[in-house]
Formats: C-alpha cells, structure tokens, sequence
C-alpha cells in the first residue's frame, strides 16, 4: 500500500483518517486535534504513552486494540523505524510488553534500593545488544531552585526572629492577664519537660540528616522541606504577631520588655535566629504562643523521615512518630504553648505537608490554572519533577582509590 510507505509523511490529518478507518473515531480529538500526532510520532506511540499522562486513556480494551492497529502498521514499515532509532523486535519499540530491563539512571548492574515501582521522570529507550533497555530519564536535582529555597527559609527564619522580638515587648502583663484555661495544662506542670521536646527535635533533626545524606534525590528533598518549613512559619510570623495571648504558666519568667532602639532589635533577632530560638542554645523567648514553632518542627521532621523511608522501615517509622508525640506532650507538660497552639500547628503542618505531596505526586496542578495561581512557588519548585520522587539511596560521596581496589 503506498499510503503505508508514506507514513513518514502522514500529518495529523492522515492520522485522523488512519485512525477512523481502524474504528477510534473517539480518539481524533485527543490524538490529531489536541496532541498533533503525525505519522513519525504515531509509530513511536507505545501502550505506556496511552496508559501515563498526557494521553491516560481509561477503556483497557481500546488501549489493546489500538496497540495492535499500531503494531500492525510498524510491522508494515520496519525500514522506517529502524532509521528513527526504533528497530521493530515483534513488540511495541517503546512499549512495556516484552522482555524489558529496568535500570537505575540507566547504569546497568548498579544497584539501586528504589522501593517505589511507579515510573517516574520521562521515559526514553536505549537499542543495544539487539535488546531494549527501557530506563527512566534520571530526576533533574535542579541545584539552583534549591539554593533558592535555602534562601527563602534563611529570609523567613531571621524575619521570623525578629517578630518574635517585637511580640516579646506586647506580652500582656500576668498580673492583669493570668494564664486563660486549659483542660490539659491545669492538670500538671513539669518544668524540665521543655529541654525534654527540644531533644527529641534534635533526635529528628539527626535522622532526617542521615536519610537526606544518603537519599540519592537529596536535592528534591531539601527544597521540599524548606519550602513547606518557611511557608509555615510565614503563616506563624502572621498569627503571633496579630494577637498575644496571656503567659500559659504562672511558674514562667516572662513579661513585656523593651528593647531600645531598631539596631537593640536586629541584635536580639540575630541572637535568636543563631541559636534557633532553643533554650538548649541558652535562647529563651517569649509571647510567641500562635501557634507553636517547637511542633511545627517535629511533625514537618516526621512526615518527611516517614515520607521518605521505605515502608518496611518499621522501626524508624515507629521511632520518629513516638519522638514527635512525645515532643508534643513536653511542650504542653512545661507550659510552654497552650493546648491551640500545638492543635494547631500539627494541623496546618499535616495539611501542608499531604496538600503539597498530593499536588506533586499526581500533578493536578499541571491541568489547573486555580492551583498555579494559589500556588505559584509550589508550581515554579515542582514544575519539573514529574510524580512521586522514588527513595532510592546511594552513598553521596565518590569512593576512594584504595576502597575500590579493595571491594572490586
């Protein structure tokens, strides 16, 4: 047939034609009108692009019986594809059937823990040995948005510093003002319980650290976490500054006081943001009650150990939510924070944290311009990292010579 000879040539009008003819009149619009298929690219088409986004075709039996109108005119052109790169082995050139090879970055025989099976990144397929590899494109680290980010919750931090000196000098005086009631902390006190929440925070600052080390998407992963982290206490910055609630406890040394002139201001913020507003740094803060810093830490530091870990990690999950819950109670136990403001600060963390992942894994924000507007520094930092990021793990540093040598 001539017509088959000239594919090479076909527009998304012939496409259009080709695809009638074969009983898909359903699929002209979302192939020729919305997604120009030509004759090249319907060759190149294999089931894994009907099944993934864009296309997402939902009916099984369409998808098998237009794989096989297309394996069927492969088949009629295989000089064609071989001189595309594609040579025709009996399977789709691109597809999933067949005896395929799953690689990590493409590298052949390295090992790669990835405990997510969903493809991720864009696809592409590499003709050697007489066999098809098909690999995933490796995940763009992006340095610079990272960095950017970096920037973003340093600025965040230190402007949150300084509100917290300006709130300190509005703290309502005790004697005017007692500590409002709460079901929880009128029940007990512990003083020393504070440090006790500040340690278990240190406990999962360490552990994230070790899984950002050696989690072989570390970039994603730090621009995520300090993203979510400075969008949060921007929130915080917000509601502590708009109203100051009474001291939680009568046994607390805090009360209003005066720092002199804006240079006395920026000194004490620099002072809190270097010791990163904890007591065990020998910084003690006060009237910065709405909502509750120490619990937006703990849990942001949770979801994204649990997050980020295989599934069968059970100890680590199981070790970083008792250290989160626990942290919890320590604030409350040393009045540090009335009952709201840990409610919610683990609410709006939570929320944040499954909104932002939700968005990124399934990437409805691509086809929603109401998402993009919301969220545009969702949309800038995600905008290339295409659905769930895999944990696999690789040692971040180059091995020496001599362990080379050594071990193989």
């Amino acid at each position: 047939n001539k017509e088959l000879i000239l594919v090479r040539r076909w527009t998304p009008k012939h496409v259009a034609k080709w695809l009638k003819e074969e009983g898909f009149c359903d699929y002209v619009d979302l192939l020729c009108n919305k997604h120009r298929l030509d004759g090249t690219s319907l060759l190149a088409l294999s089931e894994y692009d009907l099944r993934s986004p864009p296309l997402e075709l939902k009916v099984l039996g369409d998808i098998k019986r237009l794989m096989v109108s297309i394996r069927k005119l492969q088949k009629q052109n295989i000089d064609l594809l071989e001189e595309l790169g594609l040579p025709y082995d009996g399977h789709s050139p691109t597809g999933s059937g067949g005896s395929l090879d799953w690689l990590c970055n493409g590298d052949p025989g390295r090992d790669c823990d990835s405990t997510d099976t969903a493809p991720v990144g864009e696809e592409y397929h590499q003709y050697t040995n007489g066999k098809y590899k098909q690999q995933m494109r490796r995940l763009d680290p992006e340095y610079w948005k990272t960095v950017l980010s970096s920037v973003y919750v340093v600025f965040v931090f230190g402007f949150t510093s300084f509100v917290m000196v300006i709130v300190h000098e509005r703290v309502p005086d005790m004697r005017t003002y007692p500590p409002l009631p709460d079901i929880f902390l009128d029940r007990w006190v512990i003083p020393w319980a504070f440090a006790m929440a500040e340690a278990c925070g240190v406990i999962l600052c360490n552990i994230w650290m070790l899984v950002l080390l050696l989690h072989k998407h570390r970039s994603i992963l730090l621009r995520r976490m300090c993203s979510l982290m400075g969008t949060v206490f921007m929130l915080r910055c917000i509601t502590m500054f708009v109203t100051s609630l009474s001291v939680p406890g009568q046994h607390l040394q805090c009360s209003g006081k005066m720092y002199g002139d804006m240079w006395a201001k920026l000194q004490r913020a620099v002072a809190i943001w270097s010791g990163f507003g904890m007591t065990l740094t020998g910084v003690h803060t006060c009237g910065d009650y709405m909502f509750s810093g120490h619990t937006v830490v703990l849990t942001m530091l949770n979801f994204f150990v649990t997050e980020y870990t295989p599934r069968s990690w059970n100890f680590i999950h199981t070790l970083s939510w008792v250290l989160n819950l626990f942290g919890i109670f320590f604030i409350l136990a040393a009045h540090e924070h009335y009952s709201i403001d840990v409610f919610i600060a683990f609410y709006i963390t939570t929320r944040l944290f499954l909104y932002y992942h939700t968005l990124a894994n399934t990437r409805a924000y691509q086809q929603s311009r109401r998402a993009r507007i919301w969220f545009p520094m969702f949309s800038f930092f995600e905008c290339n990292v295409n659905g769930p990021v895999p944990n696999e793990y690789c040692w971040p540093f180059s091995r020496p010579a001599v362990l080379k040598r050594l071990i193989g």
